[in-house]
């Protein structure tokens, strides 16, 4: 899996809740594998949610994700996910954490 073309913002807490801003295109590099790709983004307070790519493909993904109850998000790690069923654990890339 890559994610390609990646940006990453925090919002101003008057916009979009203060939400965590991510986008980029999150693209699966091994046809031949059979397994899809996601991503996982985590917010203060949160646990993991995912968003699913296409197997195959590359999809644009432009999100934001955040603490409906807080002013604005501080704190927010973001992944990159191979799907390898239920057999077999999921294969992320390295963690990236990002703070206001």
């Amino acid at each position: 899996m890559q994610f390609k073309d990646a940006k990453y913002k925090f919002e101003p807490s008057h916009v979009n809740k203060g939400a965590f801003h991510w986008k980029g295109n999150l693209r699966d590099a091994d046809h031949g594998d059979g397994h899809n790709v996601y991503m996982q983004v985590r917010v203060e307070g949160y646990g993991w949610s995912r968003f699913n790519g296409k197997q195959k493909k590359t999809v644009w993904l432009d999100k934001l994700s955040y603490d409906g109850a807080a002013l604005h998000t501080d704190d927010a790690s973001i992944r990159a996910c191979r799907d390898r069923g239920s057999l077999h654990p999921d294969n992320c890339s390295v963690t990236k954490s990002y703070h206001r």
